[in-house]
């Protein structure tokens, strides 16, 4: 049996965290581990320029990205204007279909015949120099927060907050987007303490959009971001927004009880299917509306549109399965289809690429004159390298991080895609390296006790940099298998420990099928399991089991 010290002691090594960061990992203080928003640059500078133009009534619009960051990041300064009584704001989400990502010149010609004085965009505009330049010299003062790495030329802003640009001192260079959100409204009650009368505190309630934005957009859980995360799962808990509320009761999660899981994989999704499916305005209004009615509506709208974003994905991959299952296997699998949406190709790239371990590109138009797709990587494939070192000209447009990207191509070029991007595979890195699990210990079935998954509680939330723990069961006999869910397509295997005690091990979207290709599973069948270990409560029944991560047969 495992002995609980020794465990916790053998995950936090396996994080690399030091036996004298041990008590910071395990107990993040908002008062002692959150750092000063000045160590950020241009902080004071850009909380001294929207004061004045709070104090001169100027209009001021809030500009963010679309996804599950860069609204948070939206509420975030919404709720701050509001609690100070301003009211000559606004924020602007582009949207994905019509203007894809970024700052659009279309956007800023209508603010400056909005007469808008102040443009401050979170999530994104470090890239964009000549709209930067454009806003500027229409006397336009641009702030810019973004997290994603700074190019060659820097945007000409009045001020820049970004942890990763050259200069800054911040401590921790991973924050995301509503991250650095936070961090400005945490800036702006320090330089003007007593300027509103805001209770001591208050941006604590913040905190919910600053950790749903950092689990969502997975930076890792690691320094600032863990207590970001940490402190925002517990105001998330008591979440006062009616459409939190609204959106988690729908999808049946206890919100007193939530879970960075919860967050992930039920409260992201549902944001997101706004800007894929309709509009990301409708994610806003929900996470900022006070008005329960509203709430209500917007939660049902969202919840019916991530259903039919369900459905849209499905239908894709089975056309995708179809195709591919007829095609010669390729180092790179680029496929797409004017007809798919746009909006959904980045879960069908993740969806590929997982299946079939190959770095993916996934295209669609939708009848637009211009093909956009999403790419995810494998292995150690750097995806912004590779598509750097195409020839000129193969792609319009392309961005994004080491293994997830969007671009944009020409209906005449894309049919060249595949062959350019396989014949510049080899110059980019080493290419292909398998994804093999890395497990945490291996251990017995009869170490599944409440007491270890006390000790393995102690390290959530799970994240990027700190994965949840995982472990490997050697020569485990299957004693009962059972395919549940309306369409049988979620996988349940029972074992036995030395007391004959059942252990649960389950696996969603997968079937007796899905392991040890060309066999599937059988009773009777010796196993070597790779599996987490969690706690289920449904119903009102709490449970411990393991959530299977692979299969294979025991030799």
């Amino acid at each position: 049996m495992l002995n609980q010290v020794e465990l916790l002691d053998l995950l936090l090594n396996n994080r690399g965290i030091l036996p004298s960061e041990k008590e910071h990992f395990l107990n993040p203080s908002y008062d002692d581990h959150l750092y000063d928003p000045y160590l950020l640059r241009d902080m004071e500078k850009s909380c001294n320029r929207i004061y004045d133009a709070i104090k001169n009534q100027e209009k001021i619009v809030v500009y963010t990205d679309y996804d599950c960051d860069g609204i948070p990041a939206g509420v975030i300064m919404h709720d701050f204007f509001t609690k100070i009584g301003y009211e000559n704001f606004s924020i602007y989400i582009p949207d994905r279909h019509d203007e894809g990502y970024g700052l659009h010149l279309g956007a800023i010609e209508d603010f400056i015949k909005n007469d808008v004085k102040l443009l401050i965009t979170f999530d994104l505009g470090i890239t964009a120099v000549d709209e930067v330049a454009f806003a500027q010299n229409a006397g336009m003062d641009v702030i810019i927060t973004d997290h994603h790495l700074p190019q060659d030329e820097i945007p000409k802003a009045f001020a820049i907050i970004n942890p990763k640009q050259e200069g800054c001192m911040y401590p921790d260079k991973m924050l995301c987007g509503a991250g650095i959100a936070f961090k400005l409204v945490c800036g702006m009650l320090k330089t003007y303490p007593n300027e509103w009368s805001i209770q001591k505190g208050w941006e604590k309630w913040l905190l919910d959009m600053a950790g749903l934005a950092t689990l969502a957009d997975q930076v890792p859980l690691v320094n600032e971001n863990r207590v970001l995360a940490y402190y925002g799962l517990k105001v998330l808990q008591k979440s006062r927004r009616p459409g939190l509320v609204e959106l988690f009761r729908k999808a049946g999660v206890d919100i007193t009880k939530l879970n960075e899981e919860d967050v992930t994989f039920t409260l992201a999704p549902r944001l997101n299917a706004a800007s894929r499916m309709g509009s990301p305005r409708q994610a806003f209004e929900v996470l900022s509306t006070t008005d329960s009615v509203e709430a209500r509506t917007v939660a049902d709208y969202l919840s019916k549109i991530n259903n039919e974003r369900k459905s849209n994905v499905a239908l894709i991959m089975k056309e995708v399965k179809h195709t591919l299952n007829k095609r010669e296997e390729k180092s790179i699998i680029v496929i797409g289809n004017p007809s798919w949406r746009v909006g959904v190709l980045g879960l069908v790239a993740s969806k590929v690429a997982e299946e079939y371990k190959r770095s993916v590109f996934v295209w669609g138009s939708e009848g637009s004159d211009t093909i956009r797709g999403s790419c995810r990587g494998w292995g150690s494939v750097n995806l912004v390298s590779l598509m750097s070192s195409l020839p000129e000209h193969s792609l319009l447009s392309f961005g994004g991080h080491k293994s997830a990207g969007g671009f944009s191509v020409s209906h005449e070029e894309v049919h060249f895609l595949e062959e350019r991007l396989i014949g510049v595979l080899d110059t980019v890195d080493s290419l292909q390296e398998s994804q093999e699990q890395e497990i945490d210990a291996i251990i017995t079935l009869d170490d599944i006790t409440k007491e270890n998954y006390s000790v393995i509680e102690k390290l959530a939330p799970y994240g990027i940099g700190n994965p949840k723990p995982s472990f490997l069961f050697e020569k485990i006999t299957v004693h009962e298998i059972k395919e549940f869910g309306k369409e049988k397509n979620h996988l349940e295997i029972i074992f036995l420990n030395s007391k004959n005690r059942p252990v649960k091990a389950i696996a969603f979207f997968k079937t007796r099928d899905s392991f040890c290709a060309g066999v599937g599973l059988t009773e009777g069948m010796k196993i070597n399991l790779t599996a987490n270990f969690e706690k289920s409560t449904f119903a009102g029944r709490t449970e411990l089991r393991l959530r299977i991560i692979d299969v294979s047969i025991a030799v």
